[in-house]
């Protein structure tokens, strides 16, 4: 797997956490850079966690999968992006709300990257290496939340529903890539 490729799993991973982050900023009235860095911190970290977790214990059975390893990556990635599609016609209500104390951030970022947390499992099937492609998830995902605080305050919701769409089309075609580029042997 390429640095493009991570950099467009990287994106997708991040779509979710800027939706919510899209959201935070709907409550800013004006523009607050420490509450965007916050709401950007705690998703990166979050972001780059969990696909690690996934990874380590992805390892522990990758001698069991190694014969499935580009389906199960293929399945993983598409049911995430179809997960990710489903939410973008079909959002949750959610209030507007700016507050980024622990017991708000805390859920949130454990949400947004459960996928990323199955994703990790995926880069242990694959030829990843995984100190890069969390550095990459961790960077696009803190850049993307950080500029999803201001966008929700000036553009409002519109943006959440196409993210979330953009996101899982990327994740989806992803995983076809990889699908395709094993059975085509040139994996």
């Amino acid at each position: 797997m390429d640095i493009a490729d991570i950099l467009l799993i990287a994106f997708g991973l991040a779509m979710d956490a800027f939706a919510v982050s899209v959201c935070k900023g709907l409550a800013l009235h004006r523009r607050d850079l420490k509450k965007a860095g916050i709401i950007a911190a705690w998703f990166s970290v979050f972001q780059m966690a969990m696909p690690l977790l996934g990874y380590l214990a992805g390892t522990q059975f990758r001698e069991l999968a190694s014969r499935m390893d580009h389906w199960i990556a293929f399945v993983l990635l598409s049911l995430i992006g179809g997960l990710m599609i489903r939410e973008s016609f079909h959002p949750k209500e959610e209030n507007a709300d700016s507050e980024v104390s622990f017991r708000i951030m805390l859920p949130l970022a454990v949400a947004t990257s459960i996928d990323a947390l199955v994703t990790g499992i995926t880069f242990a099937f694959l030829s990843v290496n995984i100190w890069a492609a969390v550095g990459a998830i961790g960077a696009v995902t803190f850049l993307l939340c950080a500029a999803g605080v201001e966008m929700g305050r000036v553009l409002g919701r519109r943006l959440e529903k196409r993210a979330r769409l953009l996101g899982g089309i990327v994740l989806i075609l992803i995983g076809l890539k990889i699908l395709i580029e094993h059975l085509a042997g040139l994996a």
